[in-house]
């Protein structure tokens, strides 16, 4: 905040727009680039634009609707229309892929056809309403298919961001007269920095909140959560229309990417079809294209061969918003009174690089350097990557820790049985066809947890109880139903006749964790008349009261805030305290003695809470965190001085695109391990990472740097928004 003040504050916008002092007169007009400077300090003279401040507010607004949006994206696929992880995993990169290959195709358009404003312009209004349409289709009370207009609203949304990406901060860079402001252009960026920064952290905190609270009926919010971000896309757009009159607005000058992609096709064209000898490919292509495109393009090629496999890296830096994001919902964020989202744990990647950027800059690289063990940008690079595959396995370590945590469900051609005993003295259970027999204690569960069965299978129980037992005894025989991939539970519970009953409980169980980590509790019950249950937590801020009817044995589950509770049946003297933890889901069996009315109560844990605490994520949040500042950004850097002048902008192009390829292997990858643990498959992304990296330092060694003469700046205004936009 103090580095933006100061910043803010060395902008010149007093000034009279139109009026510029030089050589003692004065002249009026908007087009300064033609004005005479024999001054030394003619640059503080002219008018610092105001325009950019439209710019910038636009900035802010669009990443809070896009890392809004974003952050909560994966949960929502997962616990609204109820993808599998691996399945949201694949729709999540698949997203994020699109919005990273579609700058490609909003670069062309806006210097080839339409300009950069207009091309703002048409995009966003594409981008607002794909934010608008997804807020729509998170209302699952609306009568459409929520699948389809989600899916609409991802492409109109990677389809807007991408398409601006390459064109906002230079359309900000040509709002300024260089050399002259090359100083405030240098601010600009800076400004123009941290309102990225400011809109993306407000937002990953914000939305995940918004998600959680209770609305249109519904004990969640995503309408709200994707609605606000779709707000202020709205705004972003209006924002930007208000400066209109104020922007400096260049007609389109062609794009040397296309200039680049004819001279490739060209030359593999002519190599296929023509029987002439070349020393390189490449030339190819020299009966329709300059001498210097060739050389240049030699250059260019030269580096995509290079860091073709640090599209891996990729990969796995875009996983924090899909599989770790799906790893912090089994853990557990109380602290004290607050309570992390898991899509909040998100917010942590970005701060760390600001702290990180000086940290490595000012202190970690110097040491390396005179350590004599990290001294050149591909170094650094190799190091990142390593320390990528790092991350992974602790992500995968923490995958294992977690899995004791995870629900138990049957699978293809198994079911689960769970009978309950309400009676307060013990019961034998077996089952001849599968040779199993089981003392069942008073007021207890038996838990089958895998019968072989497909379709559905009819069970033929026997049970019996004790001579002492006070309220029956003896041997009765009963039938249960087991269903293919699913858990059903029946209860043992009297008749008028005193003969035992084992009844079902009519309802498959849920053995799932909430949506949003609060534990689960459902009640089943064997009582004689109808009567309350009331509910209040150890310190009393919470009541709840449940009606039970003696007619049925079960209610359905509930989602309580975690903490220890009381309960107590109407009617009786006797309270039960049971403690619920975070994304627990249990069972509490309530028993009414017939004879003397008392009541017996115990608490059946059917999945174990979340017991690893949420900022274990932090090792390997952390890990990434450095290899992002060692990797991406120093290879940025690298593309960018080592590409030749009239490249940088095709370089920018193709680093965006190896993020979008990277976001496709994770796809290719979900699709192939669907039945494999995360654990194994983040194992598998580390030794693929590691696998890249080597074939890496084998090229690096091996790669050799162009000469200075290609890589002569020509173009500041360019190269500071091209380089910028990578770096943002």
């Amino acid at each position: 905040l103090i580095q933006l003040f100061i910043i803010l504050n060395t902008m010149d916008i007093e000034q009279d727009s139109h009026e510029l002092t030089a050589n003692n007169g004065h002249y009026v007009g908007d087009d300064v680039s033609t004005l005479p400077i024999d001054s030394e300090n003619h640059s503080n003279k002219i008018k610092y634009p105001k325009s950019v401040f439209f710019i910038i507010s636009n900035e802010f607004c669009e990443r809070f609707s896009y890392y809004g949006m974003r952050t909560i994206l994966a949960i929502y696929l997962q616990q609204v229309l109820n993808y599998s992880e691996d399945n949201a995993t694949i729709i999540y990169h698949t997203f994020v892929s699109f919005c990273y290959f579609f700058p490609l195709f909003g670069a062309i358009i806006a210097d080839c056809f339409l300009g950069k404003f207009k091309t703002i312009f048409i995009l966003s209004i594409f981008y607002a309403l794909g934010n608008i349409t997804l807020s729509l289709a998170s209302d699952i009370d609306l009568p459409i298919n929520n699948v389809l207009f989600t899916i609409i609203g991802l492409f109109l949304i990677a389809l807007g961001t991408g398409g601006i990406k390459p064109c906002v901060s230079s359309f900000g860079g040509e709002q300024f007269i260089l050399p002259e402001q090359e100083k405030q252009l240098v601010q600009f960026f800076s400004v123009f920095y941290f309102s990225i920064n400011a809109g993306s952290l407000i937002s990953t905190y914000l939305t995940p909140v918004l998600r959680t609270r209770p609305c249109l009926g519904q004990i969640t919010c995503y309408p709200l959560a994707f609605g606000i971000p779709a707000l202020l896309m709205i705004v972003s757009l209006i924002i930007f229309l208000c400066g209109k009159k104020m922007y400096k607005i260049r007609e389109p000058e062609g794009n040397i990417v296309i200039d680049v992609t004819q001279c490739i096709s060209q030359a593999i064209w002519r190599k296929i079809t023509s029987k002439e000898k070349k020393n390189h490919w490449l030339d190819y292509a020299d009966d329709k294209h300059s001498s210097k495109l060739i050389s240049e393009t030699k250059v260019l090629m030269e580096i995509v061969y290079l860091l073709s496999p640090t599209i891996l890296f990729w990969s796995l830096y875009e996983q924090q918003g899909s599989r770790w994001t799906f790893q912090a919902t089994h853990m557990n964020g109380k602290i004290w009174q607050f309570t992390i989202m898991p899509d909040q744990m998100q917010v942590i990647n970005p701060i760390l690089i600001l702290v990180f950027i000086p940290l490595f800059e000012g202190i970690v690289y110097p040491i390396l350097f005179k350590l004599n063990l990290i001294k050149t940008s591909l170094q650094k690079m190799s190091a990142g990557g390593i320390i990528a595959a790092l991350a992974f396995i602790i992500s995968a370590f923490l995958e294992f820790q977690l899995q004791s945590s995870y629900a138990v469900l049957p699978s293809a051609g198994e079911g689960q049985l769970r009978i309950y005993n309400s009676f307060n003295c013990s019961a034998t259970i077996q089952v001849p066809t599968h040779n199993l027999q089981n003392i069942l204690d008073a007021t207890s569960l038996l838990e089958i947890k895998s019968i072989s069965v497909v379709g559905e299978k009819e069970l033929n129980i026997s049970i019996s109880f004790p001579n002492n037992c006070s309220v029956v005894s003896g041997s009765f025989n009963s039938t249960v139903k087991v269903y293919e991939q699913q858990a059903i539970s029946y209860i043992l519970v009297s008749n008028s006749n005193n003969e035992v009953d084992c009844t079902s409980l009519m309802q498959f169980d849920d053995l799932s964790k909430a949506e949003d980590a609060n534990p689960t509790v459902r009640f089943v019950y064997n009582i004689w008349n109808n009567k309350k249950l009331n509910i209040t937590s150890k310190e009393g801020s919470t009541a709840i009261q449940m009606s039970l009817s003696s007619d049925t044995h079960a209610k359905d589950a509930i989602e309580i805030t975690s903490g220890s509770y009381y309960f107590n049946l109407e009617g009786s003297s006797s309270s039960f305290l049971y403690h619920l933890d975070v994304g627990g889901v249990y069972s509490i069996l309530i028993s009414e003695n017939r004879n003397d009315g008392d009541v017996e109560s115990s608490l059946f844990v059917l999945t174990p809470p979340n017991s690893i605490h949420i900022l274990w994520l932090l090792p390997q949040i952390v890990t990434i965190t450095v290899a992002e500042i060692m990797f991406s950004i120093t290879g940025l850097e690298f593309c960018f001085t080592q590409a030749p002048v009239t490249m940088k902008s095709v370089v920018s192009s193709l680093w965006l695109l190896t993020d979008a390829l990277g976001n496709l292997i994770v796809v290719v990858i979900s699709e192939a391990t669907a039945d494999i643990e995360q654990a194994y498959v983040l194992l598998l992304f580390a030794v693929l990472m590691l696998i890249i990296m080597g074939i890496f330092i084998v090229l690096a060694i091996k790669f050799k740097y162009p000469p200075e003469n290609v890589l002569l700046d020509q173009d500041l205004a360019s190269n500071i928004g091209t380089k910028f936009e990578q770096e943002k």
